[in-house]
């Protein structure tokens, strides 16, 4: 048996301004947009490696997905971005406009850095112990 998370749904307010923010700020790719009606579109953005995992951009709809926007997790870290390099990606993330609401810090496991997305939706950019340049 071979099973693969390949995408992860993040409830967005508005397309345009998270693709934005994803491609420009901690410089994913957009892998597809692809219009599904008149509202709806399929988009998927995924960081630069070799990783098939995505997030599914998903604009939020109604009043209670909407509430969830930046929220998806009360308020804990939600997403995991692994770097072969914190140092290089936590320079590139600022100088982007990437907001850090904790600095690098050495862990057993590694070093870790705590983002927020334009949203509010907390990251740990993460080099785990071991994966050095």
């Amino acid at each position: 048996m071979d099973q693969q998370i390949v995408h992860i749904a993040l409830v967005v307010d508005d397309y345009d301004e998270a693709i934005q923010f994803y491609t420009q700020k901690p410089g994913f790719t957009l892998k597809d947009d692809i219009p599904q009606s008149e509202t709806k579109r399929w988009v998927l953005v995924k960081p630069p490696g070799t990783g098939e995992c995505c997030l599914l951009l998903a604009k939020g709809v109604g009043d209670e997905q909407r509430s969830h926007i930046g929220d998806q997790t009360g308020g804990r870290v939600f997403l995991f971005l692994k770097t072969d390099d914190l140092e290089r990606d936590f320079k590139k993330f600022k100088d982007n406009g990437v907001e850090f609401v904790r600095e690098p810090k050495k862990e057993e496991y590694g070093i870790v850095a705590v983002f927020k997305d334009l949203y509010g939706n907390l990251w740990d950019l993460i080099q785990f112990a071991g994966n050095k340049k």
